[in-house]
């Protein structure tokens, strides 16, 4: 960490913590028994830091990860709360889909990484269901010190 001119402290998302969030999510998803993952870790431009795709899984799984973190960082909201808007306003989360070129997935999984107020990116996995996706997020980014909101 460094500091502003302020004497604030400036956090942000690096390589390290994208590839510890990315080790530990791998981990606990062992634990939980969970089916072979992708993991996403996008800064909070929506840039892809780091990404896993585990042994096994389909070919798709690294844009489907990176499409529920992209969501997740661009609407400012965990992807949990996009999918509930999804289901309440089809036609907003479709509009907004077509702005970001489809690459939107607004579904469980894409989680946010914040210091305090400070958005510093997303999580975003697949290849479970949404909802232990989506769990397995949290605690990755728990584990590294940072608060998730899945939404």
């Amino acid at each position: 960490m460094e500091t502003s001119g302020w004497g604030d402290q400036v956090v942000e998302l690096n390589l390290q913590t994208a590839q510890s969030i990315i080790s530990v999510a791998l981990e606990w998803r062992k634990k939980q028994n969970m089916k072979p993952l992708t993991v996403a870790v996008l800064d909070s431009g929506g840039f892809l830091v780091a990404l896993a795709r585990e042994d096994g899984v389909s070919n798709l799984r690294p844009e489907i990860a990176q499409g529920k973190a992209r969501g997740a960082v661009a609407m400012g909201l965990g992807s949990r709360a996009l999918f509930e808007r999804a289901q309440s306003q089809p036609f907003f989360i479709q509009s907004m889909n077509s702005l970001a070129s489809g690459s939107l997935v607004p579904v469980p999984g894409g989680v946010l990484i914040k210091h305090g107020s400070t958005l510093l990116g997303a999580v975003g996995i697949t290849g479970d269901s949404s909802d232990s996706d989506e769990a397995c997020a949290i605690a990755a980014i728990e584990a590294a010190g940072f608060t998730a909101d899945g939404g």
